[in-house]
């Protein structure tokens, strides 16, 4: 073969660095987002660091949070021009502008929730693989009891802390009654974690150290504003986010839920026990019926606006998991995504999902959220909108102590609530993730199989 000449070889070369060139910019020639970032939302000097990834160009970028370790949620639209970033999370009415600036992306996030709509400061700045050289790293993974000193306004007497650990790196979740944090992230450093989690939705920081008796300590870090009229809501927000703009009832009373006081304190799930320490509430029976032998009744319009009842012939005779729901819980949002999956194994052996949607008045009108969140996690269930969060007392006055989103109620072939499950807990609470599926999924399959039983035994009784 014939040995380049010097132009030749330098023209090839030019040619291919423009090349390189084109693939790392957009059709509005700026240059390209697409990779990792270090990312934060700022309000009242509170910062709460995320990771964020974007892949893709043109129509196909897209962003993705993380929960934890794992990629977990992303976004529904996501464009770049003239040196605009634009990220859409359409399920959680939350939208990243930012510009691209010196390399780094400045600008702001803004989200709706049930009671308010939220601002945040936004900024980013390419991710930096960094060597961690903390030493003598406590190990502190495993599950953890929180005992409180004043009930939630839940009733709840303690919570649990699920902890994952890989070296400095810790992924860490608060479970509650109604679900979890998802998991807060982060590295040890200068004696403790800094811990922060946004996925789409729920921003919060938390600090975590480990006290000389073996306990953790955790730091609740929120800027939230002075009390403030708020909604007279049956419940407050499942998930209350830390360090966000909200305020819940309790917050407008000038009452302080527990939930959310700035300094907490964690045992070992044994040595809490040992204690006699308080435990975390059952999920099982937090909600209950008021009476077993009453049918499971409900009516309410569908996005069309037609009224489906459990009457419809949809649920006539089948096993029906009841969601008691709202687009704007994110506890909610784990949950459909694992219904989908019931659904789909199901369906086809006697079982019906209906989602009883409660959703603020203004998003009943345009139902956008929902339709975005249906859309998100393709949602084939039946999905009926109930009213507001306020009303949910009134309108399922069969359930005692009804105060947690999501809730799950079982019902059987004859139309009897058989269980209610108070909450969800995500895949951020490892093993009662775990717990929860083989729960749900032997609760459903227990009903699938006794009501073919009796149908059999039936079928064999001979006519008088």
């Amino acid at each position: 073969m014939r040995a380049l000449s010097r132009n030749t070889a330098i023209a090839i070369l030019l040619s291919s660095l423009s090349a390189l060139v084109a693939v790392t910019q957009n059709t509005s020639g700026s240059q390209s987002v697409a990779g990792s970032w270090d990312a934060s939302l700022t309000s009242h000097e509170v910062v709460i660091p995320f990771r964020l990834d974007i892949a893709g160009s043109g129509p196909n970028l897209k962003g993705i949070f993380y929960d934890g370790f794992r990629p977990y949620d992303g976004t529904t639209s996501a464009t770049f021009q003239d040196g605009e970033l634009v990220l859409k999370v359409e399920h959680y009415l939350t939208t990243i502008t930012a510009t691209l600036k010196g390399g780094q992306l400045v600008g702001k996030m803004v989200s709706q929730s049930r009671d308010s709509t939220t601002e945040y400061a936004f900024q980013a700045t390419r991710h930096v693989d960094g060597t961690n050289t903390a030493a003598d790293v406590p190990s502190i993974a495993g599950s953890w009891i929180i005992p409180l000193d004043s009930p939630s306004s839940k009733g709840e007497k303690a919570f649990r802390l699920i902890v994952q650990q890989h070296g400095a790196e810790v992924a860490a979740s608060i479970l509650r009654v109604d679900g979890d944090t998802g998991a807060y992230s982060g590295t040890f450093k200068d004696g403790k974690w800094v811990l922060s989690h946004f996925d789409g939705s729920r921003p919060g920081v938390i600090e975590v150290s480990q006290a000389k008796d073996g306990t953790l300590e955790i730091l609740q870090t929120s800027a939230r504003p002075q009390p403030a009229a708020v909604p007279d809501d049956a419940s407050t927000r499942a998930n209350q986010t830390v360090g966000s703009t909200n305020t819940t009832k309790a917050d407008a009373q000038g009452v302080s839920d527990s939930r959310y006081v700035s300094k907490l304190a964690a045992y070992r799930a044994d040595v809490a026990q040992a204690k006699g320490l308080p435990q975390p509430e059952d999920y099982d029976t937090h909600t209950s019926v008021r009476d077993p032998e009453e049918k499971f009744a409900f009516s309410f319009p569908d996005v069309h606006g037609k009224l489906v009842s459990n009457e419809d012939a949809r649920f006539k005779g089948k096993v029906v998991l009841a969601i008691v729901t709202g687009t704007w819980c994110p506890n909610c949002h784990d949950e459909a995504q694992y219904l989908v999956q019931l659904d789909k194994k199901y369906r086809d052996k006697g079982l019906a999902i209906v989602a009883l949607d409660f959703e603020e008045p203004e998003q009943q009108k345009s139902l956008e959220r929902q339709r975005a969140f249906v859309k998100k996690y393709g949602v084939q269930y039946t999905y009926l909108i109930a009213g507001a969060p306020s009303d949910i007392g009134e309108k399922l006055p069969q359930l005692v102590n009804l105060n947690t989103w999501p809730a799950t109620i079982f019902v059987g072939r004859d139309g009897l609530v058989k269980g209610v499950h108070s909450g969800f807990a995500s895949p951020a609470s490892g093993q009662f993730n775990s717990e929860l599926q083989k729960d749900f999924a032997a609760k459903i399959e227990q009903l699938l199989a006794q009501n073919a039983t009796q149908n059999r035994a039936a079928a064999k009784t001979p006519a008088n």
